[in-house]
């Protein structure tokens, strides 16, 4: 049975502002802290009850932004990818 971790306030605080004010996803904000994404959902609730962090009726507007900065270069991604292939399909059609 794996031991249990305990964090400080501080930290525990600045991995849920990763997830409110930055746009991280829980597991994204749980890799890079190594923790489990399960601990920082219960944090962000937390924090959201006591006020501290804001609620999900008003997002902090950088985390919309990543949000969608994110998504768009997820789309991007694709496009090119999609891109490359045309390129070597017509590529070879043409010799």
């Amino acid at each position: 049975m794996g031991t249990r971790r305990r964090y400080k306030r501080e930290f525990k605080l600045e991995a849920a502002k990763l997830v409110v004010e930055r746009g991280y996803s829980y597991r994204e904000a749980a890799s890079q802290l190594d923790t489990t994404p399960w601990s920082i959902r219960d944090w962000v609730k937390k924090f959201r009850a006591e006020g501290i962090l804001s609620g999900k009726e008003n997002p902090v507007p950088e985390a919309e932004e990543m949000k969608r900065l994110r998504k768009e270069n997820a789309d991007l991604r694709i496009t090119n990818e999609i891109l490359k292939k045309a390129t070597a399909y017509f590529a070879k059609e043409s010799q």
